[in-house]
């Protein structure tokens, strides 16, 4: 049986990696106004424990890597609270990388969900 969990957060793992920077962008698309990565944590956890897989420190990474892209802007600010927040928000060319993605995502699980439902032949 362990075995089975080790294939299991192997393959979490993977697809993970390659679903976090669509989600981030969903986010910050969806969202009024720029947000910072604790908000951005929390609002994935309302959509599911498997986005985030309890690791909230992997999305500063994707963040930044997303910013270095174009994809996103962000901008420092103090807080009151505490040490200053990165607020990010999504740039036009992250907008139209979204829509990209989303129909790539949604073709993709279309396939995938064909095959595991038995309708190849």
């Amino acid at each position: 049986m362990d075995d089975i969990a080790a294939y299991l957060k192997k393959f979490q793992k993977e697809l993970s990696a390659g679903t976090v920077s669509l989600v981030l962008l969903a986010v910050l698309g969806q969202a009024s106004e720029p947000m910072y990565g604790y908000q951005i944590a929390k609002r994935l956890e309302g959509a599911g424990e498997s986005v985030l897989a309890g690791k909230q420190s992997a999305l500063y990474p994707v963040l930044r890597n997303l910013e270095g892209n174009g994809l996103l802007a962000s901008e420092m600010e103090p807080s009151i609270s505490g040490p200053p927040r990165r607020y990010y928000q999504i740039t036009s060319l992250g907008r139209a990388v979204l829509a990209e993605w989303t129909s790539a995502w949604h073709a993709t699980r279309a396939s995938v969900d064909t095959v595991l439902q038995g309708g190849i032949s």
